[in-house]
């Protein structure tokens, strides 16, 4: 695989990226950071056609400053248990691939803008995605371990995506 785009967002260090950020949890401000997608130059314009009708998009990532895994994390949210790397989020993982649901804001000939970008400059991004409501949420769906440290409703975003 090789990157189709790079993130271009206002985090400089990995330190203080907020987790989750389309949830507006862990954001400083409680606002939602801006970011631009912006297609590297192998790839047409066209590629970013149609997007503009999307609320939201998939953002699939590589971490590219991580080095090395562990096969148990101490997820931030329930940092008195271990669970392995695969039943959490964690960033240091044995493919360091990462997938972030971004809104759309705008789209531009050869960017998308976002908000709501939890990626720190300059990451590659493998490929982008449509957020599609009936294929991508299962609202009563279980969430495992994270069921039981996040308490029901406390969601920042109403039904309809807006922020608050």
């Amino acid at each position: 695989m090789s990157p189709i785009a790079m993130a271009r967002t206002p985090y400089l260090e990995r330190y203080g990226i907020p987790n989750q950020a389309s949830t507006l949890r862990g954001t400083r401000d409680g606002l939602p950071a801006v970011g631009r997608i912006e297609l590297l130059p192998h790839l047409p314009d066209a590629v970013l056609e149609g997007l503009e009708g999307f609320d939201y998009v998939w953002v699939i990532f590589a971490f590219h400053l991580n080095k090395g895994w562990g096969p148990k994390v101490r997820p931030p949210r329930s940092p008195d248990r271990e669970v392995g790397v695969l039943a959490t989020r964690a960033p240091h993982r044995p493919n360091p691939i990462g997938l972030s649901a971004v809104r759309v804001q705008s789209v531009e000939k050869r960017a998308l803008i976002v908000l709501g970008i939890d990626l720190i400059d300059g990451t590659p991004v493998l490929d982008l995605k449509p957020y599609v409501p009936y294929a991508d949420a299962f609202p009563d769906a279980r969430a495992g371990w994270v069921d039981e440290v996040v308490p029901e409703g406390t969601a920042e975003r109403d039904r309809t995506g807006d922020w608050r």
